[in-house]
């Protein structure tokens, strides 16, 4: 029954690698596309290839992370924590891009496996491990930390970037800054490849811990392969009404304002997985870069209702998914020790 629970989660992890690149794709192609610094066929496919390198390039830092993030249960009950955690991620980010909403798929997670090891010690099954530590490192903190620094600065940098560009033609200045948002968006695309690439393999790797089938010590190959090829077939397939949301209801915003918020998110997104190996959203960075960037203009260009919305959604993610993936462990418990 464990290989039965096992080939699961592995079904699971490549639909919510598959979800992750489907509605993160807007990260990185909104803006270029909003501002026509690329053609949506171009943004998707640069986009795509970044985010396969960067995913198939995590597979060092996930190792890192299956060992520091939690610690499961050995054997079915284990597997049917991963099963719930990964299930209540999915459905959840299926409502949010039917709503046009960017939301956190690590915020997801890391609640849907907390709402599960809950849900395993109410049945009397063993708890998850470590998450008190993960839901403060991966929710809270970066809730809080991660949208706050990037908000702010962005909006600080238009100041250099428009007195730079003081005495250049208006012409001038949106070419230039096309041209770097291209550069940015392939970065953004990398950057998220390397976050959220690290997540999927860090899950089928505990799987694989929980079911025998490995020690943890070595990453297999399969796993960063299935793991970016997901990731760049959901980026592929694209999920254009978070990309509208970001590109065209959420802020009014220029090409230049554009690269900036593109590029310091890049920055954001390879320093925490690179420097800091700090699991960073990229939805959360980007989305309040790009506030920030078009908070600093001479006219009000913010949607605020569509902002509250879009905040409320970030605080219910990891509240909502924890309540699922409770009930889906309820349900599954029962089959772990079969």
């Amino acid at each position: 029954m464990s290989l039965v629970f096992f080939a699961a989660v592995v079904l699971f992890a490549a639909a919510f690698a598959f979800l992750n690149g489907f509605r993160d794709a807007s990260s990185s192609v909104a803006l270029a596309v909003r501002t026509r610094a690329l053609t949506p066929t171009i943004a998707v496919l640069l986009a795509g290839l970044f985010n396969f390198v960067g995913a198939a390039l995590s597979a060092a830092l996930a190792l890192e992370v299956s060992r520091t993030w939690v610690v499961l249960p050995a054997g079915g009950n284990g597997l049917t924590i991963l099963m719930a955690g990964l299930l209540s991620a999915v459905l959840w980010g299926v409502y949010n891009w039917w709503r046009g909403i960017p939301s956190s798929s690590t915020h997801a997670l890391v609640g849907g496996l907390a709402g599960a090891g809950l849900a395993s010690v109410a049945v009397g099954g063993n708890s998850v491990l470590g998450v008190d530590q993960s839901l403060m490192v991966q929710v809270v903190l970066p809730l809080l930390i991660s949208p706050a620094i990037a908000f702010a600065g962005s909006y600080l940098l238009v100041w250099p970037a428009t007195w730079a560009a003081r005495y250049t033609p208006p012409g001038v200045v949106n070419s230039r800054a096309r041209r770097a948002q291209a550069v940015a968006a392939g970065a953004v695309a990398f950057g998220h490849g390397l976050q959220d690439g690290q997540r999927t393999s860090a899950v089928l790797i505990l799987a694989m811990i929980a079911a025998g089938l490995a020690d943890g010590g070595s990453m297999p190959v399969w796993v960063a392969l299935l793991t970016a090829a997901m990731l760049t077939a959901g980026t592929l397939a694209g999920g254009w009404r978070i990309s509208y949301t970001l590109g065209h209801r959420l802020v009014r915003i220029d090409p230049l304002r554009g690269s900036v918020a593109q590029l310091y998110s890049s920055l954001i997104l390879l320093v925490g997985a690179i420097g800091l190996h700090w699991p960073v959203s990229t939805t959360h960075t980007v989305t309040a870069a790009v506030l920030g960037a078009g908070a600093n203009q001479g006219y009000a260009a913010m949607n605020r209702r569509l902002v509250l919305r879009i905040l409320a959604f970030w605080t219910l993610t990891p509240l909502v998914t924890a309540a699922v993936a409770f009930v889906l462990e309820l349900a599954l418990s029962p089959l772990s020790n079969l």
